[in-house]
């Protein structure tokens, strides 16, 4: 069965990006990622979304006429706080909020990655994706914040009413973003705000924030692709465990350089959603299969599964992901236990 669906929800979105326009760049030309004839950032690997407008016109229309999804209305469980009563230490923790968005614990910091507390993913509050299930935290619930990790620009990683409403509860947190990403995090009023190029690095108290090559792209309206840069993130903590966040990515080499360059990961979050139809997403996301594979190649020792059941962004049912993922595992030979979807709002304790 079909589902027949308002041209709404991707139209007026479009339009409103259309009509967002850029403002004047600054010069990032001493960025080997920023080529200066195009004035745009590019994957040193040869890694292109290029994608128009009539190309994402076609895919809303393959997107209005999908397959029914019951998860688009029935949603998925949300763990509470009170729900979350696992033994181990406090501070060894990870919380899935929802989407790409972490509450992670250890070695008495907390961090926060692509805040995302909105109902849509959206240049405007009354169009564009929406979620099948609320935040699984309030951001006034949450503690002390040491730090804030933004991937990149899109409206489902960067969400300015989520980063005014944090700035105003905690304006003092420390904010680390890629090249270009910083101009839309001080708007929302944060003050300490880092900005990276791959492969620079960040001293906070007891963590050292490196930000790492991934393969996906970045704009806030169809006048800035790819002006402002997209990143993963690498932390490491003063006792030298290691918490990897891809944010959005495409499969690529990008995980076995990190390895390389940086050591493994203790825990990584890799995304395993939004891969359908493959021919539109393979330079942006990657599919369960390859998840695993990332996995593999950062050598993590465990990894938590993000961006996916939040927003339905893809053709794909919501549920798919943890499935394919569960049996990429397996097929691999490895321990499902080591690589976790969780329920939303489920604080894993390791």
């Amino acid at each position: 069965m079909c589902m027949s669906r308002s041209p709404s929800i991707f139209i007026l979105p479009l339009l409103a990006a259309l009509l967002g326009g850029c403002s004047t760049m600054p010069d990032y030309s001493f960025s080997p990622q920023f080529d200066p004839v195009s004035k745009t950032f590019q994957h040193d690997k040869g890694h292109r979304h290029d994608k128009g407008f009539f190309d994402v016109l076609g895919l809303a229309g393959r997107f209005m006429t999908r397959e029914a999804d019951p998860a688009e209305t029935q949603g998925f469980p949300v763990m509470s706080a009170a729900d979350n009563a696992a033994p181990g230490k406090a501070d060894d923790a990870v919380t899935w909020i929802g989407h790409a968005t972490l509450l992670f614990e250890h070695a008495g910091k907390t961090v926060l990655t692509d805040p995302m507390f909105s109902e849509r993913a959206s240049p405007v509050s009354f169009s564009g994706p929406k979620r099948v299930v609320p935040p699984a935290r309030q951001l006034g619930g949450l503690p002390d914040i040491d730090l804030v990790v933004i991937s990149h620009a899109h409206y489902d990683h960067l969400d300015m009413p989520t980063l005014r409403q944090l700035a105003a509860l905690q304006p003092d947190i420390t904010v680390i973003a890629p090249l270009g990403v910083g101009r839309y995090v001080r708007e929302a009023g944060f003050t300490d705000v880092r900005e990276l190029d791959w492969w620079q690095a960040a001293e906070l108290p007891g963590m050292t924030v490196t930000a790492t090559p991934s393969r996906h792209w970045s704009s806030r309206s169809f006048f800035d692709r790819n002006k402002t840069l997209w990143a993963g993130f690498m932390i490491r903590f003063a006792d030298d465990f290691q918490f990897y966040f891809a944010g959005d990515t495409g499969y690529s080499t990008d995980f076995e350089e990190t390895r390389n360059r940086l050591g493994e990961a203790d825990l990584a979050a890799i995304p395993i959603g939004a891969y359908e139809p493959r021919d539109f997403m393979v330079e942006s996301h990657c599919t369960p299969e390859e998840a695993v594979q990332i996995f593999r190649d950062l050598g993590a020792r465990r990894a938590v599964a993000i961006h996916w059941g939040t927003f339905k962004l893809t053709l794909e049912p919501l549920a798919e992901p943890p499935v394919r993922l569960d049996q990429a595992m397996r097929d691999a030979g490895l321990d499902t236990a080591d690589f976790r979807a969780l329920t939303h709002g489920e604080r894993w304790v390791f």
